[in-house]
């Protein structure tokens, strides 16, 4: 028997050494490709209706009668907020438990595919109801708002595609601990499996609201719907979602980004504990969203503030760990003064640049953050363009730079292929143009919604009230920042589907950074996910049992669905 464990853990190892000498196995990688295409395919699409959106906000195009601004709206948020996003992460970590854990499994391959046609027909049925403007409730679907039954039907099917991906990477991940008895899981599949049990924690309410609440409810079963329990349960899914998308992007922070420098990763032991943090804490903390709405104690509100703030601390421990590794890095190569480390970054090279500029803009998106999470300065400025503003910031500088970064060295790895200096360098351009776009988007938002600008609303004077008329400069400028966005889309897009399909076949290196040498063993505590999940669960009893018994015990007058479009 003993003869046994030991020839697996050899065969074990043999094949994990062969999977990074040779590079992802091609049923791995096209899975990851399947996932980026569509990922990308949503940016396109959702670029341009972003576009769209801009320019009609800015007073300078009028939409046609067949095409109103909710239904781009709705399709708008849809495809980047869920489809680009989620598609961009499951294509990333699939192909770094492939990298990491020795190839994906024969029945994990089979569990990405069946979760990747259900999450693709889940998306068709959202879809058709947009375009048929029976569902223009935008991608929060707050009830009384109320859209066709098949939407509805889509983003159940979109959640059980989620579990499917998610039991497909606990299941992979159990066996190469199996077989590896006593060591502690690789970091980025450590990443994974933390963005996994939130994508499952996550999921979980808004799969409750949909099929128990809002489907019955669309199909006329039940009369009238609980608002403040549906609100309640889909701001915990997305409070958390928002989370999940930073998670996904601090991992390539962590781990890709000190390889890519020439350096050497952040204190094995404190980037771990950064992951269990932000997995404990991220699900609670959704009531921050729901500050004015009535209804909810105060004691709740600020419950949730302080859990919502809380997230600072492991946010707080990334930027100094970043910092630390950049400098460190610099003074190896030799830099000299206070500040020379700086020279000695890559800033010529894509991988690092367009991350670096999504971790700078954490710093004021983080700031307006707290903005939120502050009842009083919360009342200014919730229902104004201040919020879209702040979104922009979070998940189309952080969190989307981050993935372009990602991408540049990802699909040539999962293709066979390599990144030329010539794709680098437009790499670059687009990096530059997306930055100042969105730059002059996020700041006219915000300066907007200090103004009073309303959010969720297509253009309008208000029958030319002086108030208004005074928001003109900074919604034009939204306009320019979305036509910019579009020009950075269409160069971003061109070059993962060049780097695809028609870049020099090559190797790409797949840049996981170590740690640094004589640096203290990781404490196995670590690796207690069991552990973990029972203390989030327990933090999340503490956030919304009260709350929601509340809200059901002593329930408001119920509402009809409403259609106001």
């Amino acid at each position: 028997m003993q003869t046994s464990v030991s020839q697996n853990k050899v065969v074990s190892g043999f094949k994990d050494k062969a999977n990074k000498a040779l590079g992802i196995s091609r049923q791995d990688a096209l899975i990851s490709k399947s996932y980026l295409a569509v990922a990308f395919i949503a940016l396109l699409l959702g670029g341009l209706l972003g576009l769209l959106q801009g320019l009609n906000r800015a007073g300078l195009l009028e939409l046609p009668a067949w095409l109103n601004y909710y239904q781009i709206l709705t399709a708008h948020g849809i495809l980047l907020v869920v489809v680009l996003s989620a598609f961009f992460t499951i294509g990333y970590f699939y192909a770094g438990l492939s990298h990491t854990l020795g190839g994906l499994l024969p029945k994990v391959r089979k569990i990405a595919w069946i979760g990747f046609w259900t999450k693709i027909v889940g998306f068709v049925l959202v879809v058709i109801p947009i375009l048929m403007n029976e569902a223009s409730v935008m991608y929060t679907f707050y009830p009384p708002m109320a859209a066709h039954p098949m939407f509805y039907f889509g983003l159940a099917l979109i959640v059980v595609g989620v579990w499917f991906l998610a039991a497909g990477a606990f299941i992979n991940v159990a066996h190469w601990r199996k077989n590896h008895k006593g060591e502690h899981l690789p970091i980025l599949a450590f990443f994974a499996t933390g963005v996994f049990v939130l994508l499952v924690g996550a999921t979980a309410f808004v799969a409750v609201e949909v099929l128990f609440m809002i489907i019955p409810w669309s199909l006329g079963w039940v009369d009238t719907i609980n608002v403040m329990v549906a609100r309640t349960l889909f701001w915990a899914f997305g409070h958390t979602a928002v989370n999940i998308w930073y998670l996904t992007a601090v991992s390539a922070w962590y781990v890709v980004i000190p390889k890519v420098i020439g350096g050497t990763r952040f204190n094995d032991y404190l980037t771990r504990v950064v992951v269990i943090a932000l997995v404990i804490m991220n699900i609670t903390g959704g009531f921050h969203h729901q500050i004015i709405d009535p209804g909810i104690s105060l004691p709740i509100k600020f419950m949730h503030v302080f859990m919502s703030l809380a997230i600072g601390f492991p946010s707080l421990m990334t930027a100094y760990a970043m910092f630390r590794v950049f400098e460190r890095t610099g003074r190896r190569k030799d830099a000299k003064g206070a500040l020379g480390w700086i020279k000695k970054l890559p800033w010529g090279d894509v991988r690092f640049l367009s991350p670096f500029i999504a971790m700078a803009a954490f710093a004021p998106a983080g700031a307006g953050g707290i903005v939120q999470s502050t009842n009083q300065l919360d009342q200014v400025v919730h229902n104004t363009m201040w919020i879209v503003g702040h979104f922009h910031l979070t998940l189309g500088m952080s969190v989307i730079m981050t993935f372009f970064g990602v991408s540049y060295w990802l699909v040539p790895y999962i293709s066979n292929r390599v990144l030329t200096p010539k794709m680098n360098k437009l790499g670059v351009i687009q990096t530059i143009i997306w930055t100042i776009g969105m730059v002059i988007m996020a700041f006219s938002m915000h300066t907007a919604g200090l103004f009073g600008a309303p959010r969720r609303t297509s253009y309008t004077t208000y029958g030319d009230f002086s108030s208004s008329l005074g928001w003109d400069p900074y919604m034009a400028a939204v306009g320019v920042g979305a036509t910019l966005l579009l020009v950075a889309v269409i160069i971003q897009v061109y070059a993962v589907f060049n780097m695809m399909f028609f870049a020099p076949k090559g190797t790409t290196e797949f840049p996981i950074a170590e740690v640094e040498e004589n640096e203290a063993k990781t404490p196995y505590m670590t690796e207690r996910w069991g552990v973990w999940v029972v203390v989030m669960l327990i933090v999340i009893a503490m956030a919304y049992v009260l709350p929601l018994t509340d809200m059901i015990v002593n329930a408001p007058p119920g509402s009809p669905p409403f259609k106001t479009w």
